[in-house]
């Protein structure tokens, strides 16, 4: 992980996280201040300096487009269920998880936020190729496409285990909201 650089809004917002050679050159085009360092020294033929942990952009990057970009993923999907499947309301490790189409895939139904579900194993076969209400099943919330902040999309590529200099940065707000979606379940 000491390999990894939190990247921060110049508002101190996390924002994702990027590789150490990133932040150098982001560094040296002006565009970034360290603001944390790790203790392992980077050096080259005529520089040396401490390895970036933290960095924080000089300019304000609007997060209204970025909150929109939650990519489609097993780990996403059984994020913003909450790890619960949809039919029977039960927790589950995400092992033991699957997707469920709401409307069929072999009917036309897409493979979007506003048609896939988590669904454990029997409530999935249950359900088979049928819709919900067909199967006699109804979904305990409508699926939506899911609006995170930067911050909760940076703790999940983590799994919860940035190092210890980012804690700071990671604020609590965020970690309230990520703590009761994913550290149950993991």
């Amino acid at each position: 992980m000491a390999e990894q650089v939190l990247l921060l809004n110049a508002t101190y917002e996390p924002m994702k996280v990027v590789p150490w050679q990133k932040a150098v050159h982001l560094f040296f085009q002006g565009k970034i201040e360290i603001v944390e360092t790790y203790d392992r020294q980077i050096a080259s033929a005529h520089l040396s300096m401490r390895m970036p942990a933290v960095i924080r952009l000089y300019r304000l990057v609007s997060f209204h487009h970025v909150r929109q970009m939650v990519k489609f993923s097993r780990e996403t999907l059984f994020t913003r269920d909450s790890f619960c499947c949809q039919y029977c309301g039960k927790h589950f490790d995400k092992h033991d998880l699957t997707f469920d189409h709401v409307l069929p895939a072999a009917r036309g139904g897409p493979k979007t936020w506003e048609n896939i579900v988590t669904a454990c194993r029997k409530c999935n076969h249950k359900k088979s190729g049928k819709t919900p209400e067909e199967a006699g099943m109804r979904l305990l919330k409508k699926a939506e496409r899911p609006h995170w902040s930067p911050a909760i999309l940076v703790m999940m590529s983590l799994n919860c285990r940035g190092p210890k200099v980012w804690e700071n940065y990671l604020y609590d707000a965020s970690r309230t909201v990520f703590s009761q979606t994913v550290e149950p379940h993991m």
